[in-house]
Order: structure tokens, then C-alpha cells, then sequence
């Protein structure tokens, strides 16, 4: 399983500082922005709650999830979302309690925060689509949240009033014996430094917080701290967004100023840091140090020893007992261990480029003018007669190679990983567990595939049904699964990957499986086979996606109106893609949906067909035959088949099934081409094969509706339009023919 990381710089920022910074765009821009960058925290939320749920996370992780609630809770607030506040203010309350170790982070506790994480991905998608979101669904959560919040503070002591403290001075120890390192004057050394360091703005917006720093030192030898916070104004005058500390340290040892300087590399330009050594004769039993030459001097309680914890007034950074990064909180029955030395002092910033998705449509159809542009020079330079051995063809070659990789460039831009859909199917699988009362251990892989953005958005539907089908139709319930000797806990999986130039995603658990047997009297009982068709397993299973068809005895909000995989089919064919069942009586099933890495440039195979030029998608052809006469065999009125190694496969004539004329049809050296829809083989009878080429692909719903048989259109080379043949499509043609079959074949 992928693991899953927080990148911090991108959860901790400010969506309200960006937009105070966007000035003269217009209202529409700025929401568009705010629910972009709401998207990135719910995912950087999901990512760290899955970090808790697998055990690997750290403090960081925790101060992460946190930002990223408290993100979207200040921006909600910016415009108006009052029932995002509300929502999120419940939230963070618990979050908070869990950040300052108050709230241990019981599997009782983790389900709580992963519901609430799944509501507010839904009310922030509601609020984008409707403007707003009502509270009405999701008040027992809130609920739910004050309750746990509150049971906290009531067992909690009575925390002292929050003052400024305008100097403060915190020893921070390093994890051993405390009699290895003597206090006051003992402790000094001929070696030292002194660190002036004070945090700017940026350095907080960029997710990191001093404490991590100054734990990192501690480990360099004897530190010492004050933290000077003589420049925090009133509360009425405080910018929740400034930075006002600045850090004065003290630390004792044979650490060097490359060494302090390693510590603070990742805060380079984020802050004011100066390094100077401990004068000679410098008196550390009574240490202090002066504040910048432009401020006033500051009068300095000094804390001998580490008995200080009564005389800490808590600062706006400091925490009373400071623990040091290197000691993480020993583990817990009830919180998993943090992975040791996951603590780092700060992670690289990491910078995205946000786009119009149009600019990048528009890219891409420049490149595909690119390619159909080489395709015409080609053609033109061989009606001329230039060799292929020619100088200008080998530089056209040149050309094709650079358009290519122009346009795999391009592509890549629109590629995106299938994280995000991922982490919605995550809710959609727990939403349906709670429906249907069945424990469900969700599992996910391959989450950095890349797919074209286009398919991307398309494949959400078709997930959302396949996977509601795995855990109300494919897991047993837990006391089914007992008796049968499994785990109370099912399993569902979901995985993307890719393979042979495409990307396949596959849904799997670990239930029953099909009962083919109820399937196929169901699909009697409905009318969609006859009753003396002998079927096999797959066709049987195929049968699931039929218009109509359900197994469910009832409807319920997950199933029963046999809607659902009729829409996978559907949608997922209308991509160019195919998808497939198999499935173990006992031990579960798996549906397995392959799909083009892009809907934009196709590799396919030219044919002729009568008098038209079409094109054949690559991905589906298996092989070209040209039989002999006695490999084709009439069956029926008008039905042939073609006899290929032993096997018999039904034969499509294009120029019939479109109404064209072929004055090949009766010709013995007519080329057949095998192809292979979903496991489903079919021969396409055409009059020539041409070429294989890469083909600039265009749509027609837009201007023609959709077509039976055509998937889309090109243009090639000499300027014609070539028709692009629907593989799926076909194979259904020749179903219905078919008596032994079913009425409906969608092995699609």
C-alpha cells in the first residue's frame, strides 16, 4: 500500500493571506481559488488521517491535520460561510485537544475524526455546487464532536490566565542522566554560541514552528533559550498573520556554526538568524542576552535549573514543558507509536503551477494540428516520389519524433494521479459500511498513476457504484463470514496501475463472490436471455451489466433499482475503455477496468473500407488473417464465422453493417482483422489494410450526436476525414444475431 505523507509547506497555508494579496480580481476568481485550495487541505487532511489510521505519523502530522482544518475555517469565514465556521470550529476543538495531548487518539477517537473528515469534504463540495450548505445532515456529528471536546475539559485542570511574558528563559534538555550535565558555572565551557533567531512571517505561513528548531539544537549540546516577546502589540492590534518572537539561545558544547547552520538550512530567507561565539570571560552562571541595538533593553528574569516549570508563563510559541524532538511520547495502547526519528526540522518547499484547464485544452489541440500537419507533408513528399532514404525524409523524421514528444510533454500536463479520486472512493466505502452495518477494512493502491484529467472526472460515478456494490453485494455479513471461517473485517480493494501503454484500475474484495446461478434466474425471470440459451460463466457474469438488472430482493439507498452497473458499462465504454469480471465462488470478486492513458491521440490501424478510409483502435486489434475460402462458414441467414486455429469467431462486414458498398465482399483475398472487446472476439471484414499511425482524435457528439458503431473521427494526412470504429460497439452488433447467446451481450 502506498504510504501516504503531509507535505507540509502546502498544508500550512493561509488561504486568507493569498487572497489579500489577489487585489482587482473579481469575487467569482477569488471563490474559484479558495474552494482550489480547499480541495488541496481536504486532501492534505485525508492523507494525514490516513498516516494515523496505518500507524506512521508523527507531532507533525498531527499540527498538519490540524492547519489544514483551521485553513479552511479562516477562509470559510472570509466569505461568508458561516455553516463551514461551524462546522469546522467543532472540528478543530477536538483536533486541538488531541494536538496538546489531552485527547488520546483512541480507534474510537481516529472513526470520529475520519467522519468529520468525510463531512467536510461534503459540505465543501455542497457549498461550491449551491453556494451553501445546510447543517441539518450533519448536526448529531457536531454534536458528537462538542460532546467529546467537552468531556475533555471537564476532567482537565483549570489552566492559568494567558499572559506576555516579555522575557522568558526555557533550559531544554537532552534525553539522559540529569547529573551528566552540571548546571550554572559548571556548565560552562570554553566553547559556545550564542543564536539570535527570529522567525518572519514566511516562516510560519511555510507550516514550520521554532520549537522543532530548537529541539534540533538541543541535541547539539547544553541550550538555553529566551524568547523575547517585547513586540507583540494589544489584542486589538494583533495580526494573527505577523510575527512578533524573536529567540535568544545560548548553547554550550563543541557544536559548531556549520552545524547550527545545517539545522536552520530548510528556513533559509524565512528568518533573521545571527551566530556568534561565547566571548572570553563571558560570565554564564548569570547569563543574558541583549535585545537588538534599535529596541529598548528588556529586563530578564533568569531560570537556573530545570526545577522552572512554577515561573514559565506560557508565550504564543512555547509550550511550559517543551519536549525535546528527539524524545517523541513513549506509545501507547491507545496511540499508535510515532516512527522513530520521523521528526524533521522542515520539509523542502514544494511548488505547483495552477493553470486554466482551457489554456492546456488549447495546447493540446495545437499539437494535434502538429501531428495531422506532419501526417500532410509525409503524404505530399510520397505522391512526389522522394525516397524514404532522402535527406528531407530523414529530417521529417526528425520532426515526427520532436511532435511526439511535444505531445506526450502535453499530455503529461493534463495527467494527473488518481489520488484525489481515490480519497473520495475512501468515504464513499466507509458511507456504505455504515449503511449496511458491515465492518470494512478499505485499501488502496497505486495512487501516483497518472490518467488523463478528462477520464479522470468521468470515472468517479462508475467507482462509486462498483465499489457500493463490493460491500453491500459482494461482503458477507460478519456473522456469515464466521461461519465461513473468514476475518469479522472484509476487505475491499481498490488499485490503479499501469499496463501496456494503459491504465487499469481494478475493484476487489474478498466476499462471496457471483452466484452465477441466481444471476442467470434473474435475468430469465427478466426476459433478457431465452430460456434455452446455454451460457458461460462469463457470459453469465456479464449479464450484471445489463440495463435493468439487479439481485437485490429490496431497494435501499445502495441498490435495487439496477441502475448501477449499467452506468459503469456505459461510462466507461464512452471513454474507450473496457471492463472485465472475474470472480471465485467463496473468496470474492474483481472487476478490472482498462482505459486509455489519454482521450486525445490514438495509435490505430488505417483500413479501407468500400470507397471510405477508417481506422481501427490499435489497442483492440489481436491479429490480421487472410483465410482460405474454406475458413468461412456460413451459418444461419446471411451469418458467417471464421475458423481460426480450431476456434470459430462470429465476422462483422463493416461495408454491410454501415450500408456501403465493397466490391471485395466476394473476392477470396479479402483481410480480416481480429479483435478483442472486453474477452469477447470478433473479425472484422475490411477491403484493405493501409497503415499504422498515430491519429488526432475529434469528437462528433458535438456536432452529429452520437454514432453506432463510430467512436470519433481524424483527419489524416491527405485531408480526408476518416471515421474511428467503437470496438464495443461492434461486438453488440453481432449479439442480438446470435441465438444461442444472450439477447444482451456486454462483455464490454
Amino acid at each position: 500500500m502506498d504510504r501516504q505523507t503531509i507535505r507540509g509547506p502546502a498544508a500550512g497555508r493561509h488561504p486568507q493571506a493569498g487572497h489579500g494579496s489577489r487585489k482587482g480580481m473579481s469575487n467569482d476568481s477569488l471563490r474559484e481559488t479558495f474552494f482550489a485550495e480547499c480541495e488541496e487541505l481536504v486532501e492534505h487532511l485525508t492523507e494525514g488521517l490516513d498516516a494515523l489510521a496505518s500507524g506512521e505519523w508523527d507531532s507533525e502530522t498531527i499540527h498538519a491535520i490540524f492547519r489544514a482544518v483551521h485553513s479552511i475555517k479562516g477562509a470559510s469565514g472570509a466569505f461568508g460561510y458561516s455553516d463551514l465556521v461551524t462546522f469546522t470550529h467543532a472540528y478543530e476543538t477536538v483536533l486541538d485537544l488531541i494536538r496538546s495531548d489531552a485527547l488520546d487518539i483512541t480507534p474510537e477517537i481516529l472513526r470520529l475524526i475520519t467522519r468529520a473528515s468525510d463531512a467536510l469534504a461534503v459540505l465543501v463540495d455542497t457549498t461550491r455546487q449551491e453556494g451553501a450548505a445546510s447543517l441539518d445532515p450533519v448536526r448529531d456529528l457536531i454534536a458528537e464532536l462538542d460532546s467529546t471536546a467537552k468531556a475533555v475539559s471537564a476532567d482537565a485542570p483549570p489552566e492559568p490566565d494567558f499572559v506576555f511574558a516579555p522575557v522568558t528563559l526555557l533550559p531544554i534538555e537532552v534525553p539522559g542522566d540529569a547529573d551528566d550535565t552540571p548546571a550554572g558555572a559548571d556548565a560552562a565551557a570554553d566553547a559556545g554560541l550564542v543564536i539570535s533567531f527570529k522567525p518572519l512571517a514566511s516562516f510560519y505561513v511555510n507550516g514550520h514552528e521554532p520549537q522543532r528548531f530548537l529541539g534540533a539544537l538541543a541535541e547539539l549540546g547544553d541550550l538555553s533559550v529566551r524568547c523575547d516577546s517585547q513586540s507583540v502589540p494589544p489584542l486589538d492590534a494583533f495580526d494573527f498573520d505577523g510575527a512578533y518572537l524573536t529567540w535568544h539561545l545560548r548553547l554550550l558544547g563543541v557544536a559548531d556554526a556549520d552545524a547550527v547552520n545545517d539545522i536552520f538550512a530548510f528556513a533559509a530567507g524565512l528568518c533573521d538568524l545571527e551566530i556568534r561565539p561565547v566571548g572570553a570571560g563571558e560570565d554564564l552562571t548569570d547569563w543574558s542576552v541583549a535585545p537588538p541595538a534599535a529596541e529598548p533593553d528588556t529586563p530578564a528574569d533568569t531560570l537556573p535549573g530545570p526545577d522552572i516549570s512554577p515561573a514559565v508563563t506560557p508565550s504564543p510559541n512555547v509550550s511550559a514543558a517543551p519536549v525535546p524532538a528527539a524524545s517523541p511520547a513513549p506509545a501507547t495502547e491507545k496511540s499508535p507509536p510515532a516512527p522513530r526519528g520521523a521528526n524533521k526540522a522542515a520539509n523542502p518547499i514544494q511548488t505547483t503551477l495552477r493553470v486554466d484547464p482551457e489554456r492546456v485544452d488549447r495546447l493540446i489541440n495545437s499539437v494535434g494540428e502538429l501531428i495531422i500537419n506532419h501526417a500532410v507533408i509525409s503524404q505530399k513528399l510520397e505522391s512526389c516520389g522522394v525516397g524514404n532514404d532522402s535527406e528531407i525524409m530523414a529530417a521529417l523524421d526528425d520532426y515526427r519524433y520532436l511532435a511526439r514528444e511535444i505531445q506526450e510533454g502535453v499530455m503529461s500536463i493534463r495527467a494527473q494521479p488518481v489520488k484525489t479520486l481515490f480519497q473520495r472512493m475512501g468515504r464513499v466505502v466507509r458511507e456504505a459500511a455504515d449503511a449496511t452495518g458491515k465492518p470494512v477494512n478499505f485499501i488502496s493502491e497505486g495512487e501516483t498513476t497518472e490518467i488523463d484529467k478528462t477520464i479522470l472526472e468521468r470515472l468517479a460515478d462508475p467507482l462509486t457504484h462498483m465499489l457500493r456494490n463490493s460491500v453491500d453485494h459482494g461482503l458477507e455479513s460478519a456473522e456469515k463470514r464466521r461461519a465461513a471461517g473468514k476475518p469479522e473485517l472484509g476487505k475491499v480493494r481498490l488499485t490503479a496501475a499501469h499496463r501496456s501503454g494503459n491504465v487499469v484500475i481494478e475493484v476487489a474484495d474478498d466476499g462471496a463472490g457471483l452466484d452465477r446461478e441466481r444471476i442467470l434466474a434473474k435475468a430469465l425471470d427478466k426476459g433478457l436471455v431465452l430460456p434455452d440459451a446455454k451460457l458461460t460463466e462469463a457470459e453469465i457474469d456479464n449479464l450484471l451489466f445489463a440495463p435493468g438488472f439487479s439481485t437485490a430482493d429490496s431497494i435501499t439507498n445502495l441498490s435495487g433499482r439496477g441502475v448501477g452497473m449499467d452506468v459503469v458499462k456505459t461510462t466507461i465504454a464512452s471513454l474507450g475503455g473496457k471492463v472485465g469480471i472475474s470472480s471465485v465462488h467463496g473468496q470474492g470478486s474483481t472487476f478490472t477496468i482498462s482505459l486509455p492513458l489519454t482521450l486525445a491521440v490514438l495509435d490505430g490501424m488505417v483500413i479501407g473500407v468500400g470507397e471510405e478510409t477508417m481506422v481501427l483502435p490499435l489497442a483492440s486489434v489481436v491479429e490480421t488473417v487472410r483465410p482460405n475460402r474454406s475458413d468461412i462458414h456460413e451459418i444461419g441467414s446471411g451469418e458467417r464465422v471464421l475458423s481460426v486455429r480450431g476456434a470459430y469467431v462470429p465476422v462483422v462486414d463493416l461495408a454491410k453493417t454501415f450500408g456501403m458498398h465493397s466490391a471485395g465482399s466476394l473476392k477470396r483475398d479479402r483481410s480480416y482483422v481480429l479483435l478483442d472487446a472486453g474477452g469477447a472476439s470478433i473479425a472484422v471484414a475490411v477491403d484493405s489494410i493501409q497503415d499504422q499511425r498515430q491519429v488526432v482524435i475529434k469528437s462528433l457528439e458535438g456536432n452529429y450526436g452520437a454514432v453506432n458503431g463510430i467512436a470519433a473521427a481524424t483527419i489524416l494526412g491527405d485531408g480526408k476525414i476518416a471515421l474511428i470504429i467503437d470496438s464495443e460497439a461492434l461486438v453488440e452488433l453481432v449479439s442480438p444475431r446470435r441465438k444461442n447467446r444472450p439477447l444482451i451481450e456486454l462483455e464490454a
